[in-house]
């Protein structure tokens, strides 16, 4: 598939770079093209294009949204119109004490969603920090796979992601439509507090077990 990135910090980088090595024909689009995340992008994957944002988006299938969730609705004014592109929503909102951004009115997704009502927004690859995005693989648990939480309205929307979620070694997980996302934003921020805070660190995922 083409797929292009706004944002290249450590989330982007990490799915942009495992995406180029699962065949896909991957592009980064940041605001900056000389800035030091999409030399360090490139570097660590000679294989990702870079193209201004507008051109790489009117030619990706799926956008991966990866900025801080404070320049988003930029980023996507930068854009241009999306109408029927699927967009992934990797960010989150964040607020002081790491609370909910949006004071848990509305999620994050549904925000992005109504700035972009053309196009088809899932929430997906927030759930864990970047590390378990570079690297998803627990040896030791057999054939069991680490979930990862997806949300969106649009079922062929949320199939894609759910193929290029299994090509990264995730169990997709559909939870629902896009206002689960707000529910999603709760379980990073969980992860988040357990893994940065409270000195769990990175190493730990979840799993969906049924019987």
């Amino acid at each position: 598939m083409k797929i292009a990135f706004i944002g290249i910090g450590n989330v982007g980088s990490a799915l942009a770079r495992n995406l180029a090595k699962a065949g896909h024909e991957v592009t980064i689009a940041p605001r900056d093209l000389n800035s030091d995340s999409v030399k360090s992008a490139q570097v660590k994957n000679p294989a990702l294009k870079l193209k201004p944002v507008k051109e790489a988006v009117a030619e990706a299938e799926v956008i991966f949204l990866a900025t801080p969730f404070d320049a988003n609705e930029k980023a996507l004014k930068d854009a241009g119109p999306l109408p029927g592109k699927i967009v992934v929503d990797c960010t989150n909102p964040i607020g002081p004490g790491l609370t909910h951004g949006l004071k848990s009115e509305i999620s994050g997704s549904e925000y992005l969603q109504n700035l972009i009502p053309d196009a088809k927004v899932v929430k997906a690859f927030t759930i864990y920090g970047f590390e378990n995005l570079q690297d998803s693989t627990y040896p030791g648990y057999g054939d069991l796979k680490l979930a990862m939480l997806i949300a969106g309205n649009d079922k062929g929307a949320k199939e894609v992601v759910s193929r290029l979620c299994e090509q990264l070694g995730w169990q997709p997980v559909d939870v629902g439509d896009i206002s689960m996302s707000l529910h999603v934003e709760h379980f990073t921020l969980l992860w988040v507090k357990m893994g940065r805070v409270q000195g769990r660190g990175s190493n730990f995922v979840w799993a969906m077990l049924t019987r």
